[in-house]
């Protein structure tokens, strides 16, 4: 249910995200979505700009959005006690090049990690299956997290799932799965999936496209 509710978040603020709208605007406008279908959020919202979507945890602000912004959205729902976390990074306007390239290296290192992660894989194994990757594609230095947590009654929970973890993954365990590619200066794109561990794959909670999209 709280999976659910972001993804239908993440569809209505799309059509609500123009240029000119200041970050803390969007982060307020996905508040009220997730506080109007669930009653909480699980976490502080992220909507980080620009430059701005460089930084992992940016707080939003009053910086106004414009054509060729990278949009990092990062929130979740608090639903019955258990809590979601998602991020899409959507573009405004335009998407250059260079942030494309970035977008499809974060996608293929999500697919990568999505199609392989299963109950009894080392938690340090599973983020290297999208860290080499991204560092395959030349952006190692650029992804500054782990790949991903747990997810449950609080929005960071065990286990970590990064290259220092030492724990393996169980069936049953939900987790998260975020890579990043943040350059500053610039801008980042992280894509996050909330996933449920089985013995022989990853159950997908989060339906939210990982297409593209781009705000006109």
């Amino acid at each position: 249910e709280a999976s659910a509710a972001a993804d239908e978040a993440f569809y209505q603020i799309c059509g609500v995200v123009e240029p000119g709208m200041r970050e803390q605007d969007v982060a307020l406008e996905i508040d009220c979505l997730l506080r109007k279908k669930c009653g909480a959020t699980a976490f502080d919202t992220i909507a980080a700009s620009g430059p701005n979507s460089a930084l992992p945890h940016a707080k939003p602000g009053g910086r106004r959005l414009q054509a060729g912004d990278a949009l990092v959205l990062d929130f979740g729902a608090a639903c019955g006690g258990y809590c979601s976390d998602f991020t899409r990074t959507i573009f405004i306007g335009a998407i250059d090049k260079a942030l494309r390239s970035v977008y499809n290296v974060v996608r293929n290192a999500q697919e990568a990690a999505l199609s392989g992660i299963r109950a009894g894989m080392a938690c340090r194994d599973a983020d290297a299956l999208a860290r080499n990757v991204v560092i395959e594609a030349g952006y190692g230095g650029c992804f500054g997290h782990g790949l991903g947590h747990g997810v449950g009654l609080d929005v960071h929970e065990a286990p970590r799932v990064s290259p220092a973890a030492d724990g393996v993954l169980e069936e049953g365990m939900v987790i998260t799965v975020e890579p990043g590619v943040y350059i500053e200066g610039t801008g980042g794109v992280r894509i996050e999936d909330l996933c449920v561990v089985r013995e022989d794959r990853l159950e997908i909670l989060t339906r939210a496209t990982r297409d593209i999209i781009i705000i006109d």
